[in-house]
């Protein structure tokens, strides 16, 4: 069996963001917690892509991501709101643009030859998942990439999303990170910050 690691590449927030969403999470009904609140061990995060890798494949991933990202610069984010599904996930709802597309499109082809099948939960940090994370990091590149982008920041289950003021940010840092359970940004293994040209 392959040594394999859910990775996910996301954009890390700033530090008043971060504090922001964290504290958005804490405030989510205690009624409706499913297991997920953000703190400096589940970094708020979005997600540009995520799939199972092999554990001695992260050095040529880093060299990879290195190659895209050395010359990108920070990217405007624009948080539009509150979201939900029926399914009662909640997060900070992004406006989908050219530039978070492109970067997001651009690191899915940088990956794609790195990519493995087979991933369970012992790919993810402290071998600790439910079989929805496995189903969500294997098919990302089918169900929630390309066309289907949704860029977003997590912040847990309720019943209805949290009232956002809309804001804007700017996006200097991106991570690759091991996925913990509930699809967190568990622990970071590799970051790179984004300079203006």
């Amino acid at each position: 069996m392959l040594d394999l690691l859910a990775l996910d590449v996301a954009i890390l927030l700033p530090a008043d963001v971060r504090h922001r969403a964290i504290h958005l999470s804490a405030a989510l009904p205690d009624r409706d917690f499913e297991g997920l609140r953000l703190d400096e061990a589940h970094l708020p995060h979005v997600t540009l892509t995520q799939q199972f890798v092999r554990a001695g494949d992260l050095d040529r991933i880093g060299e990879r991501l290195d190659m895209v990202l050395r010359t990108q610069p920070p990217i405007g984010v624009r948080v539009t709101g509150g979201g939900g599904t029926r399914a009662s996930t909640v997060w900070m709802a992004i406006a989908r643009t050219d530039a978070l597309a492109s970067l997001h499109e651009r690191l899915l082809e940088a990956l794609r030859e790195f990519e493995q099948v087979g991933g369970g939960p012992a790919a993810f940090a402290d071998d600790d998942a439910r079989l929805a994370d496995v189903a969500w990091v294997a098919g990302y590149r089918v169900t929630s990439s390309f066309l289907s982008f949704a860029p977003h920041i997590t912040l847990g289950h309720a019943g209805e999303p949290p009232r956002i003021e809309p804001f804007s940010l700017d996006a200097t840092t991106v991570a690759a990170c091991h996925v913990g359970r509930l699809c967190t940004c568990h622990r970071v293994l590799r970051q790179w910050e984004l300079t203006a040209s």
